[in-house]
């Protein structure tokens, strides 16, 4: 179910599409929705984009919204990826986050 929000995002979206930062937004607005498969599908289109600078906050959201979809090996694969951006990127905050979620679905 689209929002206001998303419809604006994504109308944000159509003049940068590859402003990582207003996807992570849109996807966030898919979770607030309650539609964790479509949080899941912006995120790891947010993290596909960045691959060369990664976006480490779309991985430890991808992280919980998969878990709350039960896609718990998913969950794990996204978290480690997301791990190494963090501590490649020095992000210990992040790192550490994603981390204790990792060692609490494993």
């Amino acid at each position: 179910m689209a929002t206001p929000r998303m419809a604006q995002i994504e109308a944000m979206l159509a003049d940068d599409p590859d402003d990582h930062e207003l996807r992570y937004f849109l996807a966030m607005e898919h979770a607030s929705a309650g539609d964790d498969a479509g949080c899941v599908t912006v995120l790891r289109d947010v993290i596909a984009r960045s691959a060369a600078k990664p976006y480490v906050p779309a991985f430890l959201q991808a992280g919980q919204a998969l878990v709350r979809l039960d896609k718990i090996e998913e969950a794990c694969a996204v978290l480690r990826h997301g791990i190494d951006a963090a501590t490649k990127a020095g992000d210990a905050h992040a790192q550490g986050e994603m981390q204790g979620l990792l060692a609490s679905i494993e």
